[in-house]
């Protein structure tokens, strides 16, 4: 691992932010890294408020969008509300469609199945339209690069909103109204919006035409916050107002399906790494495992009883999930073993036979392993599929965009894309992807990074000051949970290696007369010796706390040890 201290703010600067905002300078520093430099600008970041959400008119189309489902509903036109199968696709639709459907009876949705349509807008869903008679089709979260499917659909009668996040292609679909902030001719503030945010932004401005304030649409945010994490988006300006509301609403009247997931997670306050790591991997079994219909249902439902009944379903298509994904990832890493590419810049795998629904999943298993750009591809109808990701710093799309004469359709973002390929193509693609990632990927990103926010001794860390790092969440890109440096630490002779295995490290630190600091090590049983020969070495970690017995104290998430 490399170690990377970020630059130290400069100290002037440093101390009179502290003053003004009566905190230490630790707290100062952290701050003024993620350009908080004014009282005005720590008040927002600390105290989210309604007024941090911009104007949805702001956003290329939305008056068009807006106008056109005013129309359609004062028409009692059918809508169909068409998204994507992930958490960040059935999340929007589930927003879209219970905020159309108290406006009309004429909605329905619509989620492809990633297995018989792919990914995004599909000729089969308008044909489904066409056959029952929808005029209008309101895309969450795909779509911006759907040119000819939208031209189909208009020969078919059927207008198209879109709602994307994703990067356009040159051209746009010939819709009635694309909101993406992405587009290059959008001046909408935020650029970072998933598409359940998009979807947000759209009832927001359909709202506030009834006169009615973004306050009252509280109740849609548990599901916004849930796609803003999972879609791993950015977590500052608009999405760190929108994931602080809506982390609030989970915590305290989540919707029924929400509700009855939580409730067998049994934790009394979730985070937002509790929403990725618990809520949204469910809902997303279920498009990966049997149909995204069902996660659908379930942030749709009203009832609890019903909800415990679809959780009880999600929570089975989990538990498939992951004995394909353990067993999948196994078979990758011992293909990747006997090939000759171990040295390789890129890992590219593929067996026809791998699930589908878990190779986005593997990938980022691999990356584990193998610290480079990665592909998992298995086979998809008459072609292969493959989901993309990449290591910290890299762009995978750009790689991917110049491959992209041997593809046959991508899509996605920096970290993460999809992709589709003729199986004649495979060996020239993977050839093509190795040659462009060997050029392209600098030295440095080979190997993993830990980002160091501040060099601080163990007397820094005091309740008051935990209490106001806890202020920093909702964590995420651009704003991830602080992380320190200690130097010239000693252990006190309580440490050992723990866990079934003994591959983790419990160890009770000291440093000169401070406080000890107990901490734990997940993985890093192997530096054990370090420890152990009595001489100083240097910590990376991350604060945070300790039940036991009732007792809560502060301990340290031990990242790294050297000597």
């Amino acid at each position: 691992m490399r170690w990377t201290l970020k630059p130290k703010p400069d100290s002037n600067k440093v101390a009179e932010l502290a003053a003004e905002l009566g905190v230490d300078l630790a707290i100062s520093e952290l701050l003024l890294q993620r350009g908080i430099d004014t009282f005005e600008a720590a008040k927002t970041f600390f105290r989210p408020s309604w007024s941090d959400l911009h104007d949805p008119f702001l956003m290329k189309d939305m008056d068009k969008a807006v106008d056109r489902i005013e129309v359609a509903l004062k028409n009692n036109e059918q809508i169909l509300v068409f998204g994507d199968y992930d958490v960040d696709g059935t999340s929007s639709v589930a927003l879209m469609a219970s905020y159309l459907e108290t406006k009309s009876t004429q909605i329905s949705t619509y989620i492809p199945d990633r297995y018989a349509e792919g990914y995004g807008v599909s000729y089969k869903g308008i044909d489904f339209a066409s056959d029952n008679d929808f005029s209008l089709i309101i895309a969450l979260d795909c779509g911006v690069k759907a040119i000819e499917k939208v031209a189909y659909a208009k020969t078919k009668g059927i207008d198209f909103i879109i709602c994307d996040h994703h990067r356009p292609g040159k051209n746009l679909p010939t819709a009635v109204a694309i909101l993406d902030p992405k587009r290059p001719d959008c001046a909408y503030p935020f650029k970072e919006l998933c598409g359940c945010g998009v979807g947000f932004k759209l009832i927001q401005a359909l709202a506030s035409k009834d006169g009615t304030s973004v306050e009252s649409l509280v109740e849609y945010l548990d599901l916004v916050a849930t796609a803003i994490g999972a879609d791993i988006v950015p977590i500052v300006g608009e999405n760190r107002a929108l994931a602080y509301f809506g982390l609030q609403i989970i915590n305290s009247n989540p919707r029924p399906g929400f509700k009855a997931l939580i409730l067998q997670m049994k934790k009394e306050v979730l985070t937002i790494t509790d929403v990725v790591f618990n809520i949204a991997p469910r809902i997303n079994a279920a498009g990966r495992m049997k149909h995204g219909n069902y996660a659908v249902s379930l942030m749709k439902e009203t009832n609890f009883e019903s909800a415990e009944l679809a959780a009880s379903e999600i929570e089975f298509f989990n538990t498939n999930r992951r004995e394909a994904d353990k067993r999948t990832t196994q078979e990758a890493l011992l293909q990747i073993e006997n090939s000759d590419e171990t040295k390789a810049a890129t890992t590219v795998v593929y067996q026809e036979d791998w699930h589908k629904g878990v190779i986005g999943i593997v990938a980022s298993r691999l990356i584990e392993t193998y610290y480079r750009p990665t592909l998992v591809f298995t086979k998809s109808g008459d072609y292969l599929a493959a989901s993309a990701r990449s290591v910290s710093g890299f762009d995978v799309y750009n790689a991917l965009e110049n491959c992209s004469h041997l593809l046959e359709q991508f899509g996605g973002h920096m970290y993460a894309a999809g992709l589709t390929i003729k199986e004649e193509n495979y060996p020239a693609f993977k050839a093509a992807f190795e040659a462009e990632v060997s050029k392209t990927l600098a030295t440095h990103l080979k190997t993993p990074e830990i980002k160091i926010d501040s060099n601080i001794n163990f007397e820094s860390i005091t309740p008051k000051f935990y209490r106001i790092l806890k202020q920093f969440a909702p964590f995420g890109p651009q704003n991830m949970a602080p992380v320190f440096m200690t130097d010239a630490v000693l252990d006190t002779g309580y440490g050992k290696c723990v866990g079934e295995d003994q591959t983790h490290l419990r160890v009770t630190l000291a440093q000169n007369s401070g406080p000890k600091m107990v901490g734990i090590g997940f993985g890093l049983g192997e530096h054990l010796p370090i420890i152990k020969n009595k001489t100083p070495f240097k910590v990376v970690y991350s604060i945070d706390e300790n039940e036991w017995n009732g007792r809560v104290s502060l301990q340290l998430k031990l990242k790294g040890i050297k000597p």
